[in-house]
């Protein structure tokens, strides 16, 4: 196809399907036990994931405290932990690509888990950067994980929901952070080290929960397809004894295990590379957007604000609420107006709320934050299933995670290139600070988000959409399909003997 023409097809590819929106509570029960268990697991892990990330966003001068250390040094505890994010990815989704999304899957939660309780006891700045470097590693690889694990066996027509829901277990792990920070932090004589260490316990409980459920369907029809010799390049694993591994390649020869690693994923970056650039280059734009926006913003309040402890968790506590609506209400959308035209409209209205998100200096500023995150998060809603809609079904855990990750590595500096340039701008000193204390951090926020609306609506719009590859009916067939089991089986409930015997009579007479 040609530029122009594609050019073209970009804004009339954004009308809506006009599929009649279907009731929510018709898609949830389309789940059998199974698909709802595979659903909460992934739900809790990427929940508790995002609270053990924002345990340190919501404690930055706390630690900075602690450890002697400004509010920019801090900040690199968060930016070593997202610049490493994409090596987790990596190997985390190879694993969940060979071997299953089963037990790399319960090896990851366990390792971020472990990684978070051991920063509850560092003592020094060198060895909380390590820990978070690492930290980063683990958290790297959950997130494909998770949106493999809750989206690829789920009905097609739910999976608009869904994906809405999963993406706001990330607010609702910073809701959960903030309410417990308030209820632990300044109650117990540990300060914050008391959040890491309860931030690591829970992951470990959902990770419990994960080794009882079965490995999902659609990698063992994956891993069936492999044994039959439809799926290439396939790498064969023998274990020989306990300490020696050996591994074959189709040709028969032996290989060292990076060779294996290059071998396994270099079909997809011959096959799918365009697509694998352009999901790197819009999942920059959505985590400098995220991070650009929520990072800093504790430190905002309270430092430039000057709002309390209390105040600045309950602003914090109302703009997740307003998250959590609106990735669930967008996701839920985007499955009938259209991935892209989803995202574009929140995209807009969101840069038109930064003023409101930042400028007001009293408590109707919670109202700014509630609309903002609503429309960040809403956009966010969107991404789980537009991402594993983009992927390829054999590579999906690696392509989801790795350009998650990789995105995540380019915008991993959001909060510090904000703290380093909002020093830059001191303000005029009060009765309690001084000018080198109190910093205009809003106005470089502010400049930020606007560049990363205009990037990231340029990619969204210039960028492809898979929502209608399959039958737009696929939906409504579907969710009739279901009602008449339904029916049946309520039918069968409510016939008696009696009726089935005069049934049989009629249907020989």
């Amino acid at each position: 196809m040609k530029i122009g023409k594609y050019l073209v097809t970009r804004f009339t590819t954004l009308v809506p399907p006009g599929v009649v929106p279907a009731n929510p509570i018709k898609l949830f029960r389309m789940l059998n036990r199974q698909q709802t268990a595979f659903f909460l697991v992934a739900f809790f892990a990427w929940t508790l994931d995002a609270f053990d990330f924002f345990s340190v966003t919501l404690n930055i001068i706390e630690i900075g405290k602690t450890f002697n250390k400004s509010v920019a040094h801090i900040t690199w505890g968060i930016t070593v932990t997202l610049m490493l994010r994409s090596v987790g990815a990596i190997v985390f989704g190879i694993a969940g690509d060979r071997f299953g999304r089963k037990w790399p899957f319960v090896i990851n939660i366990a390792f971020y888990a472990t990684l978070e309780i051991l920063t509850g006891f560092c003592t020094t700045y060198g060895q909380f950067i390590v820990c978070r470097a690492l930290f980063g590693v683990a958290m790297g690889g959950i997130y494909g994980n998770c949106a493999t694990t809750a989206l690829e066996d789920a009905p097609e027509a739910a999976r608009g929901l869904l994906s809405g829901i999963l993406q706001q277990g990330y607010a609702m792990g910073y809701l959960l952070a903030a309410a417990f920070n308030i209820a632990i932090t300044h109650n117990q004589p540990y300060g914050w080290r008391a959040l890491f260490w309860l931030a690591g316990f829970l992951p470990l409980l959902v990770a419990l929960w994960r080794i009882f459920l079965p490995e999902t369907k659609t990698f063992l029809s994956i891993k069936e397809a492999r044994k039959a010799g439809k799926t290439k390049g396939n790498i064969h694993c023998y274990f020989i004894y306990v300490r020696r591994i050996l591994i074959i390649d189709e040709a028969g020869h032996e290989v060292s295990a990076v060779q294996a690693v290059i071998n396994s994923i270099r079909p997809t970056l011959k096959k799918y590379w365009m697509t694998l650039i352009y999901l790197i280059l819009m999942m920059t734009g959505f985590n400098f957007l995220a991070h650009g926006s929520q990072d800093l913003y504790p430190t905002f309040l309270s430092n430039q604000l000057q709002f309390s402890t209390g105040l600045v968790t309950i602003t914090t506590i109302v703009s997740n609420c307003g998250a959590l609506i609106g990735g669930s209400l967008i996701g839920y959308s985007s499955s009938f107006f259209g991935r892209r035209l989803s995202i574009i409209v929140v995209l807009i209205a969101g840069a038109a709320l930064i003023p409101a998100y930042l400028l007001p200096r009293n408590k109707t500023i919670m109202i700014g934050a509630f609309f903002q995150q609503l429309c960040v998060q809403g956009a966010w809603g969107v991404v789980p299933i537009h991402l594993i809609e983009l992927a390829p079904d054999e590579f999906r855990s690696f392509v989801v995670g790795t350009a998650y990750q990789l995105g995540n590595l380019i915008s991993s500096a959001s909060s510090t290139i904000e703290a380093s340039l909002g020093q830059r701008f001191p303000l005029e000193s009060d009765s309690e600070t001084t000018a080198s204390h109190r910093f205009d951090y809003g106005k470089v926020m502010a400049i930020f988000l606007a560049c990363t609306y205009v990037y990231l609506l340029i990619i969204i719009l210039l960028g492809p959409e898979k929502k209608d590859a399959k039958n737009d009916e696929y939906i409504a067939t579907e969710l009739n399909n279901k009602s008449v089991k339904d029916d049946d089986t309520q039918s069968k409930l409510l016939t008696t003997p009696e009726d089935g015997q005069k049934k049989q009579t009629l249907e020989n007479a």
